[in-house]
């Protein structure tokens, strides 16, 4: 049911974002992002898992390449580094406020869409959510300090490590006993807690 539901609201989120684009509303958008930073303070990185719609097709990108069987590339180590998020943000501000100051219209939104789209199509979609995306770099923030959260039980959980498996923001770090996610990048997306067979996992307050 939470699967179903979930699909339901990402391609309606999706539907939204291609006519607000077509129609050159992006503004509006850009306004649901910002309640989507409002609400990552209690809710965590909701906007990303449930509402993002570069995530919405990445997914299906992986889904496909999954079908295909082609392999994704290994990320680069030089993408890994800070300072590529940090330029990546930058960028991301200088734009914004280029618009502000000039009044120009630039295709931020449909450019990032498309990079991201592009990037998983060679890599696996933790390039993106950790390293690149600057929406997933500004929500990590409020983020950090949501009431809700994904959690692993430690009592139920057995250390299998299908949740770090499965996690596209690798969001899931192991210990000695049990794993855990972090806060700011998890997505909640719900993969871990879906191929969770110990039902160790869950979102709560």
């Amino acid at each position: 049911m939470k699967k179903n539901l979930q699909i339901i609201i990402q391609i309606a989120f999706l539907i939204l974002f291609i006519f607000l684009v077509i129609n050159g509303k992006v503004q509006i958008w850009m306004g649901l992002f910002l309640l989507g930073i409002v609400a990552s303070l209690l809710l965590g990185r909701i906007y990303c898992g449930w509402a993002c719609p570069i995530n919405t097709v990445m997914i299906g990108v992986t889904w496909f390449k999954k079908k295909i069987r082609i392999k994704s590339f290994k990320i680069p180590q030089f993408f890994t580094k800070p300072w590529v998020r940090i330029l990546a943000l930058g960028l991301f501000f200088t734009a914004f406020i280029f618009i502000m100051k000039t009044g120009k219209k630039l295709p931020v939104l449909p450019v990032l869409f498309t990079l991201g789209i592009l990037f998983t199509f060679f890599f696996p979609e933790k390039l993106w959510h950790r390293y690149l995306c600057p929406y997933g770099a500004i929500i990590s923030f409020p983020a950090a300090k949501s009431r809700f959260k994904m959690s692993i039980d430690g009592d139920a959980c057995n250390n299998c490590g299908v949740c770090l498996h499965v996690c596209p923001a690798k969001a899931v770090s192991k210990n000695d006993k049990h794993h855990t996610i972090i806060k700011n990048d998890c997505l909640i997306c719900l993969e871990c807690s879906k191929k969770c067979k110990q039902n160790a996992i869950d979102y709560i307050l």
